[in-house]
């Protein structure tokens, strides 16, 4: 059975990341979602969950990390600023980003480099940009 872009109770996360335009296609939503880049309640999601109203994700693209709330489901990717209508960005995760922002924009966060990094530089690289996992 096709399913109506009217019908939006139930749509898959990948579908709806993709539509809330986070990712440019659903594999590449799909793929960050295993990936585990993803996070409902602290834990990893599946491509398949159903995400509902109030539902609250934590997304990792590149340095970022947004925490984002669920608004409104579409299966249906339109323009930015219809796709901007189905969640919204806490202002915790905004303010976290703008500061992130403004310290990669001062510069490489006080470590020096001169071509490749050694091990100590690495350290307060990986200090700096939060633990990795």
């Amino acid at each position: 059975m096709a399913q109506k872009p009217e019908d939006d109770d139930k749509v898959r996360l990948d579908k709806w990341l993709w539509a809330a335009r986070f990712y440019k296609t659903r594999a590449l939503a799909k793929a960050a979602i295993e990936s585990g880049k993803v996070h409902c309640r602290g834990e990893r999601c599946k491509p398949g969950k159903e995400p509902r109203v109030g539902d609250e994700f934590v997304l990792r693209t590149g340095f970022d990390e947004r925490t984002v709330v669920v608004r409104a489901l579409s299966v249906v990717r339109r323009g930015a600023p219809e796709a901007q209508m189905l969640y919204e960005e806490t202002a915790e995760s905004v303010t976290r980003r703008e500061q992130a922002a403004e310290m990669r924009k001062a510069g490489a966060m006080g470590v020096t480099t001169d071509g490749r990094p050694t091990k100590k530089q690495r350290r307060q690289i990986h200090q700096l940009h939060g633990s990795f996992e």
